[in-house]
């Protein structure tokens, strides 16, 4: 399993409060733990991102992903359809798991996506990208953003507010909550 990327410059947020949903889990199932599922996220190569066009249609896109300091990150280019969405709205959603039906863990992450301009914030982050997914994902931090073979990439962070765990095999729903909402 990756280890998860971690900086030094910020700490993670408070570990948020599981329950579990007995409503939708196996009578023998338990709450995921959360570092179970922060190596889930941290070790899954492709994510799926929900945003929210200006007609309220929804638009979902693969994304590539590396989690940092508390939160999952992720980049796009100005022009893409998930950033012009991101710009009148900023609430997301972003999934990855396994599409089997017995076995592994689906994880749902509920935030708002806040864009990053500080090098010192995206200096780790191109490297944690390196680090993932190899020298094809090598950015240079430049003007605010990254800048490599694709072009200009504008990069976000996934304020987590409610991310949910869901286990298979035995089936346990498990609720993170990060605030009270």
């Amino acid at each position: 399993m990756t280890e998860p990327a971690r900086s030094s410059g910020n700490a993670p947020p408070p570990e948020p409060r599981a329950e579990l949903d007995r409503r939708y889990s196996d009578p023998a199932a338990e709450a995921s733990d959360w570092a179970g599922t922060v190596d889930r996220l941290a070790s899954a190569e492709v994510y799926w991102l929900t945003t929210v066009r200006p007609d309220h249609r929804p638009h979902v896109t693969p994304v590539l992903a590396v989690w940092l300091d508390g939160a999952p990150h992720f980049c796009t280019g100005a022009e893409e359809r998930k950033n012009k969405n991101l710009q009148g709205n900023p609430e997301v959603v972003l999934t990855t798991g396994t599409n089997a039906l017995h076995e592994g863990y689906d994880v749902v992450v509920e935030g708002t996506a806040v864009r990053l301009t500080d090098p010192p914030r995206l200096g780790p982050l191109a490297r944690a990208y390196t680090g993932k997914y190899g020298e094809a994902w090598t950015w240079e931090v430049r003007d605010g953003g990254f800048v490599g073979q694709g072009g200009f990439a504008l990069v976000y962070r996934v304020e987590p507010r409610t991310v949910f765990g869901f286990a298979k095999g035995i089936y346990g729903q498990t609720r993170f909550r990060f605030t009270e909402s």
